[in-house]
Formats: C-alpha cells, structure tokens, sequence
C-alpha cells in the first residue's frame, strides 16, 4: 500500500479524479496525427478549446497523466510526440575499439570521445564512401594524443584549418583528425565506449562547417529532418550543447526554419 500523501499516491488519486473522457485521448490523436512534435501550448490550446476556463494547474496535471500513460512521450522541455520513438545508438566498429584500448593504455584517465562520421549516411541523399574517425580529447591532452597517434599511423590531423583539410584530408581515407572534446557535451557509452549522441552529432556538423563540409546546406537539412523523423532526440540537451559551442539562438532559428514555424 502507497504511503498516504506520497507523490505517487497523490499522482494516483488524481488520476482517478480526473475521468477518463476529460483527457479527451482519441480526440487528441486526431487532432495531432499530422504533427511530428508539438509544444505545452499546443496542448493548452487543445483543451481550452472546448473547457475555456481551464486552469493552468489542471492542464498541467492532464499533461503529466498524458506522458504516465504513455499517450505522449516528452522529447525535450516542453516539447511532446505521439510517436513511438527509436533511440539511437551507432554501432562501434572493431577499429574504433581497437584504437580506444590503445589510448586508453597510453593516457588511462582520459576522457575519451569516438566516433566514425560513417553513421550521418543514415540520414543523407548523397551516400559517401569517404569517412572520418574523430577523437575528441580534453584540450590540454589533444597535442599529446595526436603525437602519439601520428607515431603509429600517418593519417592523423590535430583540429584541421580549411586549407589543411581541403589540400590533405578532404579527398583521402582512413583519416582520423584529433578534436577537443568540449565539456559537458552529450555522449553515449555503447558497449563500454564513449561515443556521440544524435544531440552531439547534429550539432557539430551545424557547428563545424570544415569537417563536415559535405554535409551543409541542402544536405544538412536532411540529416536534420530526417534525424527528427527517425529517433527520439532531446531538445533541451541539443540546445544545451549548441549553448555550449556559442550557437544557441543560430541553431533554435535554424529549427524553426526546417520545421516550418
């Protein structure tokens, strides 16, 4: 038996109060059926619709009930979906084990980022045969890993120039480049490496208009859109770290843009 005054006791007491019809379930599917996301007012606006005077704090507790049900799924602040969404989660290639466990034993306590540009192919048009490995390290160790990697391999670059990249990289293979890994940006651990999230990956190639040259305009819209369409991403976190790499308010113009509002 639930503690009287709990949360959840209070959460489930409400839920019997507030009847079924008045959250208004299929009617609310049908009406965003044609929406990918859609915002806490959208959901206001729908419930106001026919119940004008309906307080903030009971929206609020229909809204909660809503996501407990599982009828929506929260994928950001205040930003919700009624689709079934896919996490992603690249998959780590013998290589790119290889190369962390050689790290790893060279400097043990990094902080260590890995990942291989192959898995934006999922979301383009253009496929490209041409991939990058991308180490991101903590700044004051990335001089140390490129060294130690140039020693064992020759196509390794430390945080290429424009001109580096297009006269050395821009048209060669199995290139790793040596990147600083910024603080506080969203990783994901996948089978005991630390590799980028969807989050970080879309946000480094809005960031990085030199390694990810091939991906921008046109191309980065579909990444985009199709990166939205396929997986659950987190907004808030997306916009956290695009806050991160002083590209907050270009990137939230940028989502308007692409979705059309």
């Amino acid at each position: 038996m639930l503690p009287k005054y709990s949360l959840l006791y209070l959460c489930n007491q409400i839920e019997i109060n507030i009847k079924k019809d008045k959250l208004h379930i299929e009617d609310l599917k049908t009406y965003f059926s044609a929406k990918e996301r859609f915002k806490t007012k959208e959901l206001v606006d729908f419930f106001k619709k026919n119940e004008p005077n309906l307080s903030k704090t009971t929206t609020n507790w229909r809204i909660f009930l809503l996501v407990k049900k599982g009828v929506l799924k929260r994928i950001g602040r205040g930003v919700y979906t009624l689709k079934e969404m896919k996490y992603f989660q690249p998959e780590i290639t013998p290589e790119q084990k290889s190369l962390q466990k050689k790290i790893k034993k060279e400097f043990p306590f990094l902080d260590l980022c890995i990942w291989n540009t192959s898995v934006i192919n999922e979301f383009t048009i253009h496929q490209t045969n041409q991939y990058f490995q991308i180490i991101e390290v903590e700044k004051e160790i990335t001089q140390s890993v490129f060294i130690y990697l140039k020693e064992q391999k020759k196509n390794v670059f430390l945080e290429p120039s424009k001109e580096v990249f297009e006269r050395y990289i821009a048209d060669n293979k199995n290139v790793i480049i040596v990147k600083t890994l910024i603080t506080e940006a969203p990783t994901l651990d996948v089978n005991n490496i630390k590799t980028s999230s969807l989050e970080k990956i879309l946000v480094d190639l809005f960031c990085d208009n030199i390694i990810f040259s091939a991906f921008q305009g046109n191309e980065m819209k579909t990444i985009y859109k199709n990166a939205f369409s396929k997986y659950a991403i987190n907004e808030s976190k997306l916009l956290r770290y695009a806050n991160r790499r002083g590209k907050k308010e270009k990137l939230k113009n940028y989502l308007k843009l692409i979705n059309g509002n």
